[in-house]
């Protein structure tokens, strides 16, 4: 969330950046409202509990009988009005935090304008777009007629948008996070494997759920408990209400998980397949960094999603995502999309977003510094999106007789050059 110091100090900012997302002005000055109104309470309450403990001081003292009573009585009345304060205070504490809730965190100064994706700017197009001598077929059509993905009998089990991964493909899978791994625990992240559910505080803390992610989100309202969206989700929350230390920073992880998604606002969009589906794996990037080397951090990640592409020889284009279609918590966002061949264009493999203190103020994730604490800024990346690789892999890896060669990286764990 939002420092309401800062929103005090820049009020006129706050509301241009919070427009740039499409969200109204209008809640910055409620915010500011609620604020003083809190503030005020806060000063009131404070100055009854400081009367009630000194008339509860000269009752202790006091020795005449009529005296005494008399500032019991005062001393009660003022016990009342303190309890009624604190009621009307906690009320509008409620109210400012839903508000500061529904703020979302600012675009970057080098961010650029744009109420939606078609403002997005693409800054370079990496390898040559793949050619072939004769006319590209469909991922599902080949991987069908492999027998490497079954929607058929998936939907049959889970219903739409789900799919068996088999044979070979599931081979590619694994071989894709064994390459992910390799790549990135060289560059110091540590791996792991997260929980797939968070607690709802936990969740809301992440920033998603103001947005769209309300409706995306798989919820077990027994159990009070969310599927992740993405990996991200419950590796960026490992910290929260803890201290680090400043020399730990950056402190990096790269992370493997079943992630879960409604594709609630996405009916008639790509419904067959795997692109769009409720369960995917993913192989996730995240930092805790420095406040000052966020950016820095943010181009690193960018550098790593580019150097994983360039590995496996997909041709791609990297596009820096417009205010109006930067996520809820992300103040900076570039996307990673690769060539789809039977498509003839790019889809969405990779992102990676520097969120800045906004999700570590919520979940109060703060780090010592010689002037004290700060919250440190947190930087989430896909290493791959697995489903998505898949699909750019056979989609630009296919023969004219319906195999699918092996990229040369990943044979080594495959142990095969072509899957027919």
């Amino acid at each position: 969330m939002l420092d309401v110091k800062f929103i005090r100090q820049n009020p006129e900012k706050v509301k241009e950046g919070i427009k740039k997302k499409g969200v109204s002005p209008a809640l910055v000055e409620q915010i500011l409202e609620l604020d003083l109104r809190r503030r005020n309470l806060i000063k009131t309450t404070e100055n009854i509990a400081a009367e009630e403990n000194r008339l509860s001081s000269l009752v202790a003292k006091e020795t005449d009988s009529t005296e005494r009573a008399r500032l019991i009585e005062k001393a009660k009345q003022s016990k009342n009005k303190l309890k009624d304060y604190q009621g009307h205070l906690k009320e509008i504490e409620e109210k400012f935090q839903k508000i500061q809730l529904q703020l979302p965190n600012l675009p970057l100064d080098d961010v650029p304008f744009g109420e939606d994706e078609s403002k997005n700017v693409v800054l370079r197009e990496v390898g040559e777009k793949t050619k072939f001598n004769f006319k590209p077929k469909d991922y599902l059509e080949l991987a069908e007629k492999l027998n490497l993905i079954d929607i058929e009998r998936a939907a049959k089990v889970a219903g739409t948008r789900f799919g068996y991964i088999k044979g070979k493909l599931a081979q590619i899978e694994f071989a894709l996070v064994k390459l992910a791994f390799d790549t990135l625990t060289r560059e110091g992240f540590v791996p792991i494997v997260p929980p797939v559910m968070l607690k709802s505080e936990m969740a809301k803390g992440m920033g998603y759920l103001e947005q769209a992610d309300q409706e995306e989100a798989y919820y077990l309202p027994k159990d009070d408990l969310y599927l992740v969206g993405t990996a991200e989700q419950s590796v960026g929350v490992m910290y929260a209400d803890e201290i680090l230390e400043e020399k730990e920073l950056p402190k990096r992880y790269v992370a493997f998980s079943t992630c879960f998604r409604r594709e609630a606002g996405a009916y008639g969009k790509d419904t067959k397949g795997i692109l769009r589906v409720h369960q995917f794996d993913k192989v996730e990037m995240f930092s805790f960094c420095h406040p000052e080397k966020s950016k820095e951090e943010h181009k690193f990640f960018l550098s790593l999603e580019e150097k994983l592409m360039k590995i496996l020889k997909v041709p791609y284009r990297v596009v820096q995502l417009c205010s109006g279609d930067l996520g809820f918590p992300s103040a900076s966002t570039f996307d990673i999309e690769s060539w789809i061949s039977s498509q003839d264009r790019y889809r969405e493999t990779h992102s990676t977003s520097n969120c800045t203190d906004f999700q570590a103020r919520r979940l109060n994730i703060r780090y010592k510094t010689k002037k004290g604490l700060e919250f440190v800024h947190t930087i989430n990346g896909t290493a791959f999106a697995i489903g998505r690789t898949l699909i750019a892999i056979i989609e630009n890896y296919q023969q004219k007789d319906g195999s699918i060669k092996v990229p040369v990286v990943l044979q080594k764990y495959l142990g095969s050059k072509v899957i027919k």
